[in-house]
Protein backbone atom coordinates (compact mmCIF):
# COMPACT_ATOMS: atom_id res chain seq x y z
CA UNK A 1 0.00 0.00 0.00
CA UNK A 2 2.89 2.65 0.69
CA UNK A 3 4.55 1.98 -2.24
CA UNK A 4 1.38 2.27 -4.85
CA UNK A 5 0.99 5.83 -2.54
CA UNK A 6 4.36 6.97 -3.12
CA UNK A 7 4.40 5.41 -6.35
CA UNK A 8 0.97 7.97 -7.32
CA UNK A 9 2.41 10.70 -5.75
CA UNK A 10 5.32 10.32 -8.75
CA UNK A 11 3.58 9.77 -11.58
CA UNK A 12 0.93 12.74 -9.86
CA UNK A 13 4.11 14.82 -10.04
CA UNK A 14 5.07 13.65 -13.70
CA UNK A 15 1.95 14.20 -14.79
CA UNK A 16 1.23 17.48 -13.55
CA UNK A 17 4.92 18.43 -14.90
CA UNK A 18 4.47 20.01 -18.28
CA UNK A 19 2.53 22.85 -15.89
CA UNK A 20 5.30 23.41 -14.16
CA UNK A 21 6.49 26.68 -16.21
CA UNK A 22 3.05 28.15 -16.67
CA UNK A 23 2.63 27.75 -12.99
CA UNK A 24 6.06 29.39 -12.15
CA UNK A 25 5.34 31.93 -14.97
CA UNK A 26 1.78 33.10 -12.94
CA UNK A 27 3.75 33.35 -9.30
CA UNK A 28 6.50 35.75 -10.74
CA UNK A 29 3.81 37.82 -12.35
CA UNK A 30 2.74 37.50 -8.93
CA UNK A 31 5.85 38.73 -7.80
CA UNK A 32 6.10 35.17 -5.51
CA UNK A 33 9.43 33.97 -7.21
CA UNK A 34 12.33 35.53 -9.20
CA UNK A 35 11.98 36.17 -12.33
CA UNK A 36 15.58 36.15 -13.52
CA UNK A 37 16.10 32.45 -11.05
CA UNK A 38 12.44 30.97 -11.52
CA UNK A 39 14.12 27.70 -13.39
CA UNK A 40 16.57 26.88 -10.57
CA UNK A 41 13.05 25.22 -9.57
CA UNK A 42 13.02 23.35 -12.44
CA UNK A 43 16.86 21.85 -11.32
CA UNK A 44 18.29 23.72 -13.61
CA UNK A 45 21.84 25.44 -12.08
CA UNK A 46 22.66 29.00 -12.17
CA UNK A 47 26.50 29.07 -11.19
CA UNK A 48 29.08 26.13 -11.53
CA UNK A 49 29.92 23.51 -9.37
CA UNK A 50 33.03 23.42 -7.22
CA UNK A 51 35.30 21.09 -7.65
CA UNK A 52 35.45 18.97 -4.19
CA UNK A 53 33.03 17.62 -1.61
CA UNK A 54 29.76 19.69 -1.32
CA UNK A 55 26.81 19.42 1.08
CA UNK A 56 23.61 20.47 0.12
CA UNK A 57 21.61 22.30 2.49
CA UNK A 58 18.54 23.10 2.90
CA UNK A 59 15.90 25.13 5.40
CA UNK A 60 12.51 25.86 4.39
CA UNK A 61 12.02 29.07 5.65
CA UNK A 62 13.59 32.14 7.13
CA UNK A 63 13.54 31.14 11.18
CA UNK A 64 15.49 27.70 9.69
CA UNK A 65 17.94 29.33 7.69
CA UNK A 66 18.78 31.60 10.42
CA UNK A 67 19.11 28.85 13.09
CA UNK A 68 21.79 26.95 10.75
CA UNK A 69 23.93 30.04 9.95
CA UNK A 70 26.65 29.08 12.63
CA UNK A 71 26.33 24.85 11.49
CA UNK A 72 26.94 26.59 7.55
CA UNK A 73 30.50 28.25 8.97
CA UNK A 74 31.34 25.24 11.01
CA UNK A 75 31.26 23.82 7.46
CA UNK A 76 32.74 26.01 5.39
CA UNK A 77 35.69 26.05 8.40
CA UNK A 78 36.28 22.51 7.44
CA UNK A 79 36.98 23.58 3.39
CA UNK A 80 33.52 22.15 2.66
CA UNK A 81 31.38 23.48 -0.05
CA UNK A 82 27.78 24.45 0.88
CA UNK A 83 24.81 24.44 -1.52
CA UNK A 84 22.29 26.13 0.27
CA UNK A 85 18.66 25.35 -0.94
CA UNK A 86 15.14 27.87 0.31
CA UNK A 87 12.01 27.80 -1.13
CA UNK A 88 11.12 32.37 -1.02
CA UNK A 89 12.77 35.27 -2.29
CA UNK A 90 12.42 36.37 1.28
CA UNK A 91 14.70 33.80 2.25
CA UNK A 92 16.93 34.59 -0.54
CA UNK A 93 17.54 38.02 0.28
CA UNK A 94 18.60 36.67 3.73
CA UNK A 95 20.70 34.40 2.65
CA UNK A 96 22.77 37.06 0.15
CA UNK A 97 22.72 39.69 3.07
CA UNK A 98 24.20 37.39 5.81
CA UNK A 99 25.95 35.37 3.90
CA UNK A 100 27.00 36.08 0.47
CA UNK A 101 29.27 34.60 -1.09
CA UNK A 102 29.99 32.13 1.74
CA UNK A 103 27.83 29.47 0.58
CA UNK A 104 26.18 28.58 -3.03
CA UNK A 105 22.87 29.68 -3.02
CA UNK A 106 19.79 27.88 -5.79
CA UNK A 107 16.37 27.92 -4.89
CA UNK A 108 14.69 24.46 -4.03
CA UNK A 109 13.62 22.50 -7.09
CA UNK A 110 10.02 21.23 -6.64
CA UNK A 111 9.50 17.57 -5.59
CA UNK A 112 9.09 16.31 -8.99
CA UNK A 113 10.95 13.88 -10.51
CA UNK A 114 12.65 15.47 -13.33
CA UNK A 115 13.59 18.67 -11.49
CA UNK A 116 14.71 16.62 -8.78
CA UNK A 117 16.85 14.34 -10.82
CA UNK A 118 18.62 16.86 -13.08
CA UNK A 119 19.30 19.18 -9.76
CA UNK A 120 21.02 16.05 -8.05
CA UNK A 121 23.20 14.76 -11.32
CA UNK A 122 24.71 18.56 -12.02
CA UNK A 123 24.96 19.23 -8.15
CA UNK A 124 26.25 15.80 -6.96
CA UNK A 125 25.94 16.39 -3.33
CA UNK A 126 27.86 14.25 -1.09
CA UNK A 127 25.48 14.66 1.78
CA UNK A 128 22.07 16.32 1.98
CA UNK A 129 21.12 18.17 5.86
CA UNK A 130 17.98 19.15 5.91
CA UNK A 131 16.61 21.69 8.84
CA UNK A 132 12.72 21.82 8.22
CA UNK A 133 9.52 19.80 9.28
CA UNK A 134 8.28 18.70 5.66
CA UNK A 135 9.06 15.50 3.97
CA UNK A 136 9.68 15.58 -0.15
CA UNK A 137 8.76 12.21 -1.32
CA UNK A 138 10.42 12.39 -4.26
CA UNK A 139 13.33 13.76 -2.83
CA UNK A 140 13.73 11.32 -0.23
CA UNK A 141 13.95 8.81 -3.08
CA UNK A 142 16.34 9.68 -5.45
CA UNK A 143 18.53 10.61 -2.61
CA UNK A 144 18.10 7.07 -1.42
CA UNK A 145 18.81 5.56 -4.88
CA UNK A 146 22.46 7.32 -5.22
CA UNK A 147 22.98 6.71 -1.40
CA UNK A 148 23.64 9.82 -0.43
CA UNK A 149 23.13 9.94 3.36
CA UNK A 150 20.28 12.53 4.20
CA UNK A 151 20.15 14.30 7.90
CA UNK A 152 17.62 16.01 9.71
CA UNK A 153 18.68 18.70 11.80
CA UNK A 154 16.66 20.60 14.20
CA UNK A 155 14.10 18.34 13.69
CA UNK A 156 10.30 18.92 15.22
CA UNK A 157 6.96 17.67 14.31
CA UNK A 158 4.42 19.60 15.40
CA UNK A 159 1.18 17.77 16.48
CA UNK A 160 -0.88 18.27 13.32
CA UNK A 161 2.27 16.79 11.00
CA UNK A 162 2.86 13.66 13.59
CA UNK A 163 -1.35 13.02 13.81
CA UNK A 164 -0.91 13.39 9.68
CA UNK A 165 1.95 11.05 9.41
CA UNK A 166 0.43 8.50 11.82
CA UNK A 167 -2.31 8.27 10.05
CA UNK A 168 -0.32 7.13 7.03
CA UNK A 169 2.00 5.54 9.33
CA UNK A 170 3.16 2.70 6.19
CA UNK A 171 4.05 5.84 3.74
CA UNK A 172 5.76 7.13 6.72
CA UNK A 173 7.73 4.61 7.83
CA UNK A 174 9.33 4.37 3.97
CA UNK A 175 10.05 7.36 4.22
CA UNK A 176 11.24 8.45 7.59
CA UNK A 177 13.59 4.99 7.57
CA UNK A 178 15.48 6.36 4.29
CA UNK A 179 17.10 9.30 7.21
CA UNK A 180 20.27 8.72 8.38
CA UNK A 181 20.35 10.94 11.03
CA UNK A 182 17.51 12.51 12.71
CA UNK A 183 19.02 15.04 15.24
CA UNK A 184 16.05 16.57 17.18
CA UNK A 185 15.02 19.29 19.16
CA UNK A 186 13.46 17.72 21.76
CA UNK A 187 12.80 14.39 23.63
CA UNK A 188 9.08 14.27 22.50
CA UNK A 189 10.15 15.32 18.86
CA UNK A 190 12.68 12.66 18.81
CA UNK A 191 10.03 9.96 19.61
CA UNK A 192 7.74 10.85 17.45
CA UNK A 193 10.48 10.66 14.71
CA UNK A 194 11.75 7.36 16.18
CA UNK A 195 7.80 6.44 16.08
CA UNK A 196 7.44 7.04 12.33
CA UNK A 197 10.44 5.11 11.52
CA UNK A 198 13.38 6.97 11.48
CA UNK A 199 16.71 5.35 13.13
CA UNK A 200 18.98 6.85 14.65
CA UNK A 201 17.82 10.13 16.38
CA UNK A 202 19.32 11.71 19.11
CA UNK A 203 18.26 15.31 20.58
CA UNK A 204 20.21 17.98 20.86
CA UNK A 205 17.95 21.02 21.79
CA UNK A 206 17.02 23.78 19.51
CA UNK A 207 19.87 25.42 17.31
CA UNK A 208 17.84 29.28 17.31
CA UNK A 209 19.16 29.39 21.00
CA UNK A 210 22.86 29.46 19.37
CA UNK A 211 22.30 32.06 17.04
CA UNK A 212 23.53 35.64 17.62
CA UNK A 213 21.36 38.40 17.96
CA UNK A 214 19.75 39.32 14.95
CA UNK A 215 22.04 42.48 13.92
CA UNK A 216 21.19 46.11 12.79
CA UNK A 217 22.39 48.89 11.53
CA UNK A 218 23.78 51.02 14.24
CA UNK A 219 23.64 54.31 12.79
CA UNK A 220 19.88 53.84 12.08
CA UNK A 221 19.38 52.17 15.78
CA UNK A 222 21.20 56.08 16.85
CA UNK A 223 18.76 57.83 14.44
CA UNK A 224 15.54 55.80 15.28
CA UNK A 225 16.36 56.36 19.29
CA UNK A 226 17.03 60.24 19.10
CA UNK A 227 12.94 60.48 16.69
CA UNK A 228 11.74 58.11 19.72
CA UNK A 229 13.48 60.19 22.61
CA UNK A 230 11.19 59.24 26.11
CA UNK A 231 8.59 58.00 24.73
CA UNK A 232 7.91 54.19 25.76
CA UNK A 233 7.61 51.26 22.91
CA UNK A 234 6.28 47.64 22.95
CA UNK A 235 5.97 45.86 19.78
CA UNK A 236 4.03 43.25 18.10
CA UNK A 237 6.31 40.92 15.57
CA UNK A 238 5.71 38.33 13.36
CA UNK A 239 2.17 38.85 13.67
CA UNK A 240 -0.28 37.18 11.33
CA UNK A 241 -3.42 38.95 9.87
CA UNK A 242 -5.84 40.05 12.55
CA UNK A 243 -2.94 40.65 14.93
CA UNK A 244 -2.47 44.14 13.20
CA UNK A 245 -5.89 45.00 14.36
CA UNK A 246 -5.60 44.00 18.16
CA UNK A 247 -2.31 45.83 18.19
CA UNK A 248 -3.94 48.86 16.68
CA UNK A 249 -6.84 48.76 19.18
CA UNK A 250 -4.22 47.74 22.13
CA UNK A 251 -2.24 50.71 21.05
CA UNK A 252 -5.89 53.47 21.29
CA UNK A 253 -6.61 51.96 24.13
CA UNK A 254 -3.31 52.83 26.51
CA UNK A 255 -2.19 56.00 24.30
CA UNK A 256 -3.94 58.34 26.99
CA UNK A 257 -2.25 56.43 29.83
CA UNK A 258 1.37 55.83 28.18
CA UNK A 259 1.92 58.03 24.88
CA UNK A 260 3.42 55.04 23.94
CA UNK A 261 4.77 53.90 19.95
CA UNK A 262 3.46 51.21 18.94
CA UNK A 263 6.05 48.67 16.78
CA UNK A 264 4.57 46.50 14.41
CA UNK A 265 6.80 43.86 12.12
CA UNK A 266 4.74 41.49 10.01
CA UNK A 267 5.67 38.28 9.31
CA UNK A 268 5.02 38.88 5.58
CA UNK A 269 5.45 42.39 4.70
CA UNK A 270 3.61 42.13 1.70
CA UNK A 271 0.85 42.80 3.49
CA UNK A 272 2.06 46.08 4.55
CA UNK A 273 -0.37 48.13 1.68
CA UNK A 274 -3.13 46.75 4.17
CA UNK A 275 -2.25 47.11 7.48
CA UNK A 276 -1.09 50.69 7.09
CA UNK A 277 -5.09 51.38 5.26
CA UNK A 278 -6.67 49.25 8.06
CA UNK A 279 -4.48 51.21 11.13
CA UNK A 280 -5.53 54.43 9.34
CA UNK A 281 -8.98 53.79 9.00
CA UNK A 282 -8.76 53.61 12.76
CA UNK A 283 -7.45 56.97 12.94
CA UNK A 284 -3.93 56.26 13.69
CA UNK A 285 -0.96 57.77 12.43
CA UNK A 286 1.25 55.63 10.81
CA UNK A 287 5.27 55.44 9.67
CA UNK A 288 6.56 53.09 7.24
CA UNK A 289 10.54 51.91 7.54
CA UNK A 290 10.17 51.11 3.62
CA UNK A 291 9.54 54.20 2.97
CA UNK A 292 12.20 55.64 5.32
CA UNK A 293 9.70 57.94 7.23
CA UNK A 294 10.54 59.51 10.24
CA UNK A 295 9.21 58.64 13.71
CA UNK A 296 7.66 62.35 15.13
CA UNK A 297 5.66 62.74 18.30
CA UNK A 298 2.31 62.39 16.53
CA UNK A 299 3.16 58.69 15.02
CA UNK A 300 0.83 56.10 16.79
CA UNK A 301 2.55 53.06 14.96
CA UNK A 302 5.96 51.92 12.87
CA UNK A 303 4.84 49.86 10.90
CA UNK A 304 8.18 47.59 10.03
CA UNK A 305 7.75 46.53 6.49
CA UNK A 306 11.45 45.19 5.40
CA UNK A 307 13.26 42.51 5.54
CA UNK A 308 16.11 41.20 7.71
CA UNK A 309 15.58 44.44 10.13
CA UNK A 310 14.19 42.30 13.31
CA UNK A 311 17.38 43.27 14.79
CA UNK A 312 16.85 47.23 14.67
CA UNK A 313 12.75 46.63 15.47
CA UNK A 314 13.86 44.20 18.73
CA UNK A 315 16.64 47.03 19.76
CA UNK A 316 14.23 49.77 20.07
CA UNK A 317 11.58 48.43 22.61
CA UNK A 318 11.77 46.29 25.58
CA UNK A 319 8.52 44.87 25.27
CA UNK A 320 7.86 42.31 22.58
CA UNK A 321 4.45 40.59 21.70
CA UNK A 322 4.88 37.59 19.32
CA UNK A 323 2.83 37.01 17.06
CA UNK A 324 0.98 33.92 15.02
CA UNK A 325 0.37 33.35 18.50
CA UNK A 326 -2.91 35.03 18.80
CA UNK A 327 -5.24 34.90 15.73
CA UNK A 328 -2.62 32.55 13.61
CA UNK A 329 -1.22 28.94 14.45
CA UNK A 330 1.86 27.68 15.90
CA UNK A 331 3.57 30.66 17.04
CA UNK A 332 6.85 32.07 15.96
CA UNK A 333 10.36 32.15 17.30
CA UNK A 334 10.52 33.96 20.89
CA UNK A 335 14.34 33.55 20.80
CA UNK A 336 15.37 36.91 19.57
CA UNK A 337 13.54 39.03 21.73
CA UNK A 338 14.34 37.25 24.52
CA UNK A 339 18.07 36.87 23.73
CA UNK A 340 17.74 40.91 22.81
CA UNK A 341 16.60 41.97 26.36
CA UNK A 342 12.66 41.32 25.77
CA UNK A 343 9.92 40.70 28.22
CA UNK A 344 7.92 38.52 26.01
CA UNK A 345 4.58 38.04 25.58
CA UNK A 346 2.33 35.24 23.06
CA UNK A 347 -0.74 34.15 22.60
CA UNK A 348 -1.88 30.50 23.48
CA UNK A 349 -1.24 29.18 20.46
CA UNK A 350 2.49 28.39 20.33
CA UNK A 351 2.98 24.82 19.59
CA UNK A 352 5.88 24.95 17.03
CA UNK A 353 7.58 26.41 19.51
CA UNK A 354 6.31 24.66 22.39
CA UNK A 355 10.16 23.62 24.44
CA UNK A 356 11.26 27.45 24.01
CA UNK A 357 7.75 28.84 25.56
CA UNK A 358 7.90 26.00 28.07
CA UNK A 359 11.79 27.13 29.22
CA UNK A 360 10.90 30.94 28.84
CA UNK A 361 8.03 30.95 30.84
CA UNK A 362 9.27 28.70 33.80
CA UNK A 363 12.08 30.85 34.18
CA UNK A 364 9.27 34.13 33.99
CA UNK A 365 10.59 35.59 30.63
CA UNK A 366 7.82 34.85 28.86
CA UNK A 367 3.84 35.33 29.22
CA UNK A 368 1.22 33.52 27.72
CA UNK A 369 -1.76 35.91 27.43
CA UNK A 370 -5.05 34.54 26.57
CA UNK A 371 -6.88 37.13 24.56
CA UNK A 372 -6.78 41.05 23.54
CA UNK A 373 -7.58 42.32 27.03
CA UNK A 374 -4.84 39.97 28.82
CA UNK A 375 -2.41 40.87 25.93
CA UNK A 376 -3.34 44.55 26.75
CA UNK A 377 -3.27 44.67 30.30
CA UNK A 378 0.08 43.11 30.22
CA UNK A 379 1.61 45.69 28.31
CA UNK A 380 -0.04 48.35 30.27
CA UNK A 381 1.36 46.62 33.23
CA UNK A 382 5.00 46.26 31.72
CA UNK A 383 5.07 49.81 30.29
CA UNK A 384 4.86 51.58 33.82
CA UNK A 385 6.40 49.39 35.38
CA UNK A 386 10.07 48.54 35.14
CA UNK A 387 11.07 46.16 37.55
CA UNK A 388 8.82 43.92 36.58
CA UNK A 389 10.00 44.73 33.12
CA UNK A 390 13.77 43.98 34.31
CA UNK A 391 12.90 40.97 35.80
CA UNK A 392 11.02 39.45 32.86
CA UNK A 393 14.22 40.26 30.99
CA UNK A 394 16.48 38.79 33.34
CA UNK A 395 15.02 35.98 33.32
CA UNK A 396 14.79 35.33 29.53
CA UNK A 397 18.89 36.18 30.03
CA UNK A 398 18.81 33.11 32.29
CA UNK A 399 16.45 30.72 30.08
CA UNK A 400 18.22 31.27 26.97
CA UNK A 401 21.44 30.61 28.83
CA UNK A 402 19.81 27.57 30.14
CA UNK A 403 19.08 26.00 26.41
CA UNK A 404 22.50 27.01 24.40
CA UNK A 405 24.44 23.97 23.39
CA UNK A 406 22.69 22.65 21.00
CA UNK A 407 25.12 23.70 17.70
CA UNK A 408 27.96 21.79 19.80
CA UNK A 409 25.67 18.49 20.17
CA UNK A 410 25.22 18.73 16.40
CA UNK A 411 28.48 19.05 14.81
CA UNK A 412 29.55 16.14 17.12
CA UNK A 413 26.29 14.15 15.52
CA UNK A 414 27.21 15.26 12.39
CA UNK A 415 31.11 14.29 12.48
CA UNK A 416 30.76 10.92 10.99
CA UNK A 417 29.53 12.19 7.74
CA UNK A 418 31.79 15.36 7.27
CA UNK A 419 35.15 14.64 8.57
CA UNK A 420 35.82 12.44 5.59
CA UNK A 421 34.39 15.56 3.53
CA UNK A 422 37.02 17.46 5.41
CA UNK A 423 39.98 14.99 4.95
CA UNK A 424 39.02 14.91 1.04
CA UNK A 425 38.49 18.42 0.71
CA UNK A 426 41.99 19.36 2.17
CA UNK A 427 43.55 17.25 -0.70
CA UNK A 428 42.22 18.74 -3.44
CA UNK A 429 41.87 21.79 -5.38
CA UNK A 430 38.91 24.01 -5.32
CA UNK A 431 38.79 25.40 -8.85
CA UNK A 432 35.45 24.90 -10.36
CA UNK A 433 35.07 22.00 -12.78
CA UNK A 434 31.31 22.79 -14.18
CA UNK A 435 29.14 25.23 -15.87
CA UNK A 436 25.40 26.48 -15.41
CA UNK A 437 23.09 24.19 -17.76
CA UNK A 438 20.17 25.64 -18.94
Amino acid sequence: MARMALAGYRVAGIALYPLAGPYLTYRTLKGKEDRARRLEKLGYASQPRPRGPLVWVHAASVGETLAILPMIRELNRREIHVLLTTGTMTSAALVDARLGDEVIHQYAPLDVKVPVKRFIAYWKPDACITAESEIWPTTVGELARRHIPQIRINARLSDRSFDRWRNHHAVAETLFEKLALVIAQSDLDAERFRDLGAWPVIVSGNLKSDTDPPPCDEALLERYRSEIGSRPTWAAISTADGEEKIAGMIHRALKPKNGQLTIIVPRHPNRADDIEAMLKESGLTVARRSRNDPLTETTDVFLGDSIGEMGLYLRLTEIAFVGRSMMGKGGSNPLEPAMLGCAVLTGPNIENFRDAYQTLVKHGGARVVRDMEMLAKAVHYLLITEHARRKMIEAGDAAMEDMRGALAKTIKALEPYINPLTVTARLQPKAPVAVASR
